[in-house]
């Protein structure tokens, strides 16, 4: 049996014009030019605003989906059940060659209240033949991921583990099953020189709370079950720097789930491949801009299905990104001059914004053999 998985973060698919703590970062730089006397005019312009930046980002993450004609789709930083199921009903499906449904959300423990969603082709699988556990409640203590460095954050034994979930979807196909395990781990606070570093050992305990599921899910038998962890797992091992040259960026947070655990295909792409998310940001210790194309987004392979598909077909779905992420780490000239005239986008696409979203679709293409394993 072949299946096409993908995982993408899509930003912020969301059903209100604004955060709770605050705005939204697409609509801050325009209402910021703008004096409004009162705070229900400033409201309504901004609901506005919102409407119309929406409307435009999700035709091109639409087409980042449509064009990447995956089965089975994990997606994060969804609002919500109701934001996922108008999203492919209104956008994806204008476009797309498949019809989707089996929709899946459950609410995480994200302040911004950023979820994780799941769909599959209609036509896939019967409604029984899929089964969603939320593992929100977990905590540091039942996984056995709590140590000493977690409690200069102010975190407890027995507060919860996930900075959004770990949303499991078991998949029956008659003589075989596939079992995902959605995650978005705690973002590295980019714009900090010390971001990675300092949240690294919230995503080792995540990734540690992963690997306690996941056994705990299969029992002895799990090196021979499918399953899969994908998602945006916010760490990398290496990152490409100028030309696409590897750069071994240290200790990641997700080691737990690659030593002796679950395979990462990624390796083999060609090396300039190897990337999913580009961040340039101004570093205060070494005064200057840097450039960095990143892993974040991962697909991990069980030991039985990495076996099953020794060489798998990956891709990434870039056209979607910004003019001013350069799509090739290789390429030596990044101005803007270059950069704005490359004809690789979606039509509407802008420098910055709008987009499909910061990151761009993953997708892997695997054969499914009959395994072992069960249900929890």
């Amino acid at each position: 049996m072949k299946l096409r998985v993908g995982t993408f973060n899509v930003e912020n698919l969301l059903t209100r014009h604004r955060f709770a703590n605050g705005g939204r970062i697409d609509t801050t730089a325009a209402m910021s030019l703008f004096h409004f006397p009162r705070a229900d005019q400033r409201d309504a312009v901004e609901r506005s605003l919102a409407v119309a930046l929406e409307d435009d980002k999700r035709q091109m993450t639409a087409l980042a989906i449509a064009e990447s004609q995956a089965d089975i789709w994990m997606l994060q930083e969804v609002d919500s059940l109701a934001s996922l199921q108008a999203f492919f009903a209104n956008y994806v499906h204008r476009i797309a060659d498949y019809r989707y449904s089996h929709f899946a959300l459950i609410d995480g423990n994200d302040r911004r209240d950023i979820d994780i969603g799941f769909a599959a082709r209609r036509d896939l699988l019967a409604p029984q033949a899929v089964r969603v556990v939320s593992h929100k409640d977990l905590s540091f203590a039942q996984a056995g991921a709590y140590d000493s460095s977690l409690a200069r954050f102010g975190i407890r034994p027995g507060d919860r583990v996930f900075a959004r979930d770990c949303l499991a979807v078991e998949l029956s196909f008659g003589d075989r099953s596939l079992t995902l395990f959605g995650c978005h781990f705690k973002s590295m606070n980019n714009g900090r020189d010390d971001g990675r570093q300092e949240t690294l050992p919230i995503r080792r305990a995540e990734a540690l709370a992963v690997r306690h599921i996941v056994k705990t899910w299969f029992g002895a038998p799990w090196r021979e079950a499918n399953w899969i962890v994908l998602g945006d797992l916010n760490g990398y091992r290496h990152g490409l720097g100028p030309l696409g040259e590897l750069v071994d960026e240290g200790d990641s947070g997700i080691e737990p789930l690659l030593e002796d655990f679950a395979v990462d295909p990624i390796v083999h792409l060609p090396r300039h491949e190897r990337w999913t998310h580009f961040r340039r940001y101004w570093s205060e210790a070494e005064q200057r801009l840097i450039d960095s194309h990143m892993p974040l987004d991962h697909i991990l392979l069980s030991p039985a299905l990495a076996a099953a598909n020794p060489q798998p077909v990956m891709q990434m779905i870039r056209r979607g990104l910004p003019y001013r992420v350069p799509l090739d780490p290789r390429e030596p000239d990044r101005s803007m001059a270059r950069l704005a005239t490359c004809s690789d986008r979606y039509p509407r696409v802008g420098w910055d914004r709008p987009k499909a979203s910061d990151h761009c679709p993953l997708t892997i293409d695997l054969v499914v053999p009959a395994s072992k394993g069960g249900l929890p």
